[in-house]
């Protein structure tokens, strides 16, 4: 790996964890508040400067705060300023539409809440050195795996189910889901705080195999990294949540437009986002840097299984993540913390 490469990701690291607002500068209207998960920060820039090219985001500046999905959604329910969200998963806007922050509604549009998505995926050393090709390689008794703790990060809440999912897509029972998950966590290493975290203590040599986004990796491998990702035949369909505050002025809401259309779809593609469904057959993709194929970045993945399979959002937090749920059981079994 480069070590000028790990710096950028640490740097990345110390920005979403500090997340610093740049507030004071300017006037109220002047300023938009994005408040978000880690991933996308490097894209979500490109798309906010992208709007301010634009009549609606002419003379427009942003304040922006990154981190940990679930940490981030806490903070702003605490009274963090945020006039837009983009966040992991769909109950960490849940969390601040229950507080009244945001719209009870906010995913009643075309589409579906969703501005960003991804596919999990394997992330392993130059060369794949120990022939990890899918998902049953990440039990072996040689191989380490590195991902973020569900507990506080979204991007840990669609890898781990991903691996519960895997076994089910290969028509196995939810008993062997369960004994196959456990046996994941048995050979976690490292269980950071986000999935930004996770990559960046990858990068510092721990582990052998990384579960994380494509986008993610795309994105590290973009800005100098040496390592490889696999697209597993069987993954989950990570779908990023995102909206504006009640209070958030009009720009707030003018910049979550762009950002769905096929000019902001084809933006968040170049960072290794797959577009959305509701604007796809509208975005030139063209060529991805740092995908596997850069002519063809986002290979169809032949079972993709969607949040729906499991029962939806709901039922996901209550019976995996839920204080008796599978993955809770499991994850506090194993005395990862």
């Amino acid at each position: 790996m480069t070590s000028a490469g790990t710096r950028r990701w640490a740097q990345a690291a110390a920005v979403a964890a500090t997340a610093v607002l740049l507030t004071g500068c300017m006037g109220t209207g002047d300023q938009l508040n994005v408040v978000g998960y880690g991933s996308p920060a490097e894209a979500n820039s490109e798309v906010f400067n992208a709007f301010t090219q634009t009549s609606a985001g002419e003379g427009l500046a942003q304040a922006e705060s990154y981190g940990a999905s679930g940490d981030q959604s806490r903070a702003v329910g605490n009274g963090q300023p945020a006039d837009f969200v983009h966040f992991s998963i769909e109950p960490d806007v849940t969390r601040l539409a229950d507080q009244g922050l945001v719209a009870q509604d906010w995913n009643d549009n075309a589409w579906d809440g969703h501005v960003t998505t991804s596919v999990v995926v394997l992330v392993v050393r130059e060369g794949n050195p120990d022939d990890i090709t899918d998902w049953e390689d990440l039990v072996r008794e040689d191989v380490e795996v590195v991902t973020p703790n569900p507990g506080s990060s979204g991007a840990a809440r669609w890898n781990i189910l991903a691996a519960y999912l895997s076994q089910i897509q290969a028509g196995g029972t939810e008993e062997e889901a369960d004994e196959f998950t456990e046996d994941v966590v048995e050979n976690i290493v490292a269980f950071p705080g986000s999935g930004r975290d996770a990559t960046t203590s990858f990068l510092d040599g721990t582990g052998d195999v990384l579960l994380s986004y494509e986008n993610e990796a795309i994105l590290g491998l973009q800005q100098g990294e040496e390592y490889e990702y696999i697209v597993p035949d069987r993954s989950l369909l990570i779908q990023n949540a995102a909206a504006v505050t009640e209070e958030a002025p009009e720009e707030a809401r003018e910049f979550l437009d762009f950002a769905v259309s096929p000019a902001g779809q084809e933006i968040y593609a170049d960072f290794g986002f797959r577009p959305i469904a509701a604007a796809a057959d509208e975005v030139d993709l063209g060529e991805v840097d740092g995908a596997n194929n850069p002519a063809a970045p986002f290979p169809e993945v032949e079972q993709l299984a969607t949040i729906d399979d499991l029962g939806g959002w709901d039922r996901v937090m209550e019976d995996y993540f839920g204080q008796d749920g599978i993955i809770t059981r499991i994850t506090e079994g194993s005395g990862l913390d």
